[in-house]
């Protein structure tokens, strides 16, 4: 799984319903209203690196609002969630 951190900048009068435009695209696992430099931060989730390509610039930039995106391809997860799961299977033993 490929994960994508993309940083949003948008409408500053529209941000809810840009975030809900955006929670809708398969493919996109969160959305996060934040506070910064940028009004919107979106986790993307596809199987192939290609993937990203129709999710990110084929369909979230040309949500209606959107202005600017920044995109940060994670290397490697380290998820305290993960962690706890891992242990609840024994793995930690």
């Amino acid at each position: 799984m490929i994960t994508a951190i993309v940083l949003i900048k948008t409408s500053v009068d529209r941000i809810p319903e840009i975030a809900e435009a955006i929670t809708a695209i398969e493919g996109v696992s969160e959305v996060y209203s934040v506070t910064g430099g940028y009004d919107l931060v979106a986790m993307v989730r596809v199987r192939r690196h290609d993937d990203l390509a129709d999710v990110i610039p084929g369909r979230l930039n040309k949500v209606p609002g959107v202005e600017h995106t920044e995109t940060q391809i994670a290397f490697r997860t380290y998820s305290q969630h993960d962690l706890e799961a891992a242990f609840a299977l024994g793995l930690g033993e």
